[in-house]
């Protein structure tokens, strides 16, 4: 057992956030034993030890004992800090207030999704006109003792009859599809498995979903996802009968998701390739019998979706020759006539509607959103006045609609859902979230600071008002910086106990997101990736030059591909942070393609295998492989969960082991491992409680604050 001693801090008060005096007493942390092993790859004949390797086995006894073992450590350390049962308390209250999802019109009805509170899961709720009272139609809670069973997708019927919804287990991407009679809300006898990356579509007396065939046993989390297909499944039919609408028995990396237009007339499918940044487009037309796919659109550098038809006209999204996206319209029977409706711009567009003679367009412009209406035939008409910068969902209904719902939020505003009248142009406020909070005291703005190349990048940074920049305020800066993802303003509860305790929250959108098109996206990729960790680092360093923070008030936050940034920043520059929480987080750079949906990956990273360049560029920043026994590293929680099946927990585990073996010095590297959790989606609400409640209770305790002083 490796030992490393810790102080216990006792505390003194301050405003806000509150010093800790020097240590009094001392407390060992006895890391667990994690064997190692001789495996060694050789790629492009460079040996690479692997000496965790056994780790990435979950069902064996022996990493589950690992697991149990991390877990009872990282628990005592946590259970130790002073306020770590305050802070979960006043999550709790934060946490405690009703929530609902914009009105959205399907078969006939509304539908919406409320919390009352706490409740682990949102409940659907069903109404058959805006106006008339909503009943229950499905409370996921229900499903499960621990709310670790979640809604995922729903599909209703043309007639309103049917709910088609798939559930969730314990957060992994697998899904189960199960059918629910709206009238009675109770489920007919229907039930489907192994469901994954799927859409549901209905169509006629059944529906189109996508999924795998059954996995070997033991298989289900970890092993690779191949040969994707599109299915349709007729109500009453078992589902071994359902119909394999499309696959490749020749190429396993193809994934295809199917959805039916509006008016029924066509079956539209997405083709994608794993390892690719583009898509085809395949579309059907129901209305003929026999008739044949047509590709709209030939290989996949690009990507392209069929937003909406009206008749034979097709209205196609696209970044072709445009890498901050456009509208054009092609007509099914000569697809070579291309029309121009809403063409590139300055600004990103990011996604549209069309609802009652309009076209509304949403723009992200320096990573925030703004609303235009346009024409069918791409002419300007207005825009829609937002309440602040801030973030907004794109007016959403059926193409005759004439009242429809968006919702709004920011970093201070609380989710809004605006009713919107479309032949008025009038919006209002429908329903808003009422919260123990006082945003009035709050501030945001906006910098752009230079990256290590002299490459602006903005940054949003939130704090109370009339914060001194004496250097002295915790501050927790979060990224991702990849995959097209865009980060654009929102409102967190979790975020409420940093910022109420004079905390700075910071936000930087890095290259390789989306917020700036295709070109920012790509500058961020494979042999462009370290543009991304300067970014970051280029954020710690302006945060503390400019008074903000220092580099013992410093944490950094990311997930997933955030949370490789986090590992690899924290390797090149340990002494830029006091905290880093990287949280299931892509570590292995030369295996992640080797597990469940890991090879689409490559698209962002490269290869390890496929190309030496590439393989040395990633064995330079791999977090895993760049843990040194030199470096004094920052406090680390790394956090995973043991159904993550998209991010294996094997990149956590054997970083987290890594660390444990080879860093030297005082501070804390331990790793938090949820159970029957996945990679976040559907996450039950008292699970996100505790899971932040350890967070800040971390990072403020290693830092030497004090959350929630019963002086205060």
């Amino acid at each position: 057992m490796k030992k490393i001693i810790l102080p216990i801090l006792a505390m003194a008060l301050l405003f806000g956030c509150n010093t800790v005096k020097k240590p009094q007493e001392k407390m060992s942390i006895n890391y667990p034993d994690a064997k190692k092993v001789d495996t060694v790859d050789v790629y492009f004949g460079y040996k690479v030890a692997d000496p965790y390797r056994w780790l990435e086995d979950d069902n064996s006894e022996e990493t589950k004992a690992w697991v149990k073992a991390e877990n009872e450590v990282t628990q005592k350390y946590l259970s130790q800090i002073p306020f770590v049962d305050k802070v979960k308390e006043r999550l709790r209250k934060l946490m405690d207030y009703p929530k609902r999802s914009a009105p959205f019109y399907d078969g006939g009805k509304y539908f919406y999704y409320k919390n009352d509170g706490l409740q682990n899961q949102s409940i659907l709720m069903v109404q058959d006109s805006i106006e008339t009272q909503a009943r229950m139609l499905l409370d996921p809670n229900k499903l499960s003792n621990d709310g670790t069973i979640a809604l995922a997708n729903i599909a209703v019927s043309n007639d309103g009859k049917y709910l088609v919804y798939s559930v969730s287990k314990s957060g992994s991407d697998w899904n189960e599809i199960y059918v629910r009679d709206i009238e009675t809300a109770k489920d007919i006898n229907e039930h489907i498995e192994w469901v994954k990356f799927s859409g549901i579509s209905w169509y006629n007396n059944g529906f189109y979903y996508s999924g795998y065939d059954a996995p070997k046993q033991g298989e289900e989390l970890t092993g690779a996802n191949k040969f994707h297909k599109l299915y349709y499944h007729k109500l009453g039919t078992p589902q071994t009968d359902d119909v394999i609408v499309m696959e490749n028995k020749q190429d396993p990396s193809l994934m295809y998701v199917g959805s039916v237009t509006d008016d029924n007339r066509f079956l539209v499918v997405s083709e994608e390739k794993l390892g690719t940044r583009g898509n085809r487009v395949l579309v059907k037309d129901l209305t003929k019998e026999n008739s044949e796919f047509i590709y709209l659109n030939e290989g996949y550098k690009n990507r392209v979706s069929l937003n909406q038809n009206i008749g034979d006209d097709l209205y196609i999204f696209t970044n072709d020759g445009a890498s901050n996206n456009k509208l054009i319209k092609i007509n099914i029977n000569s697809l070579e006539s291309v029309t121009e409706i809403i063409p590139e711009k300055k600004e990103v567009l990011d996604g549209v509607s069309f609802i009652n003679g309009k076209i509304f367009a949403n723009y992200m412009k320096d990573a925030h959103n703004k609303l235009e209406a346009y024409d069918y035939t791409g002419k300007y008409l207005y825009d829609i006045k937002l309440p602040a910068v801030g973030t907004v969902s794109t007016p959403s209904g059926k193409i005759d609609q004439n009242i429809v719902f968006y919702t709004f939020t920011s970093f201070t505003y609380p989710s809004t859902i605006y009713k919107y009248n479309v032949s008025e142009n009038k919006s209002e406020v429908y329903y808003k979230s009422k919260i123990d909070f006082n945003t009035d005291e709050y501030v945001t703005k906006q910098v752009f600071y230079p990256s290590k190349d002299g490459t602006k990048i903005p940054m949003f940074i939130v704090h109370k008002k009339g914060i001194k920049l004496d250097g002295n305020n915790p501050t927790l800066l979060y990224g991702y910086g990849g995959f097209n993802i865009s980060l654009t303003p929102s409102f967190s509860v979790t975020r409420l106990i940093l910022l109420e305790n004079g905390g700075i929250f910071a936000m930087a959108n890095l290259r390789g997101g989306g917020e700036y098109g295709e070109e920012w996206h790509q500058s961020g990729t494979k042999l462009n990736k370290q543009n991304v960790f300067d970014d970051f680092i280029a954020a710690g360093e302006y945060l503390i030059e400019q008074g903000y923070t220092s580099s013992e008030k410093l944490a950094i936050q990311g997930g997933s591909n955030g949370g490789l940034l986090v590992g690899a920043v924290t390797n090149q520059r340990p002494d830029l942070m006091r905290v880093a929480l990287p949280a299931v987080g892509v570590m292995d750079m030369l295996r992640f393609h080797k597990f469940t949906i890991g090879s689409a990956w490559v698209s962002d990273y490269g290869s390890s295998e496929e190309n030496e360049e590439e393989f040395k560029y990633l064995l330079a920043y791999s977090p895993l492989h760049n843990v040194k026994d030199s470096i004094d590293y920052p406090a680390i929680m790394v956090m995973t969960a043991d159904h993550d099946d998209r991010v294996v927990p094997a990149h956590s585990f054997k970083y987290a082991a890594t660390l444990q073996a080879k860093y030297k010095g005082d501070n804390p590297v331990l790793i938090r491992i949820e159970s029957k959790a996945g990679h976040g989606a559907g996450k039950p609400t008292e699970k996100i409680i505790e899971e932040y409640a350890d967070i800040y209770s971390f990072m403020f305790y290693n830092m030497g604050l004090e959350l929630y002083s019963d002086k205060k």
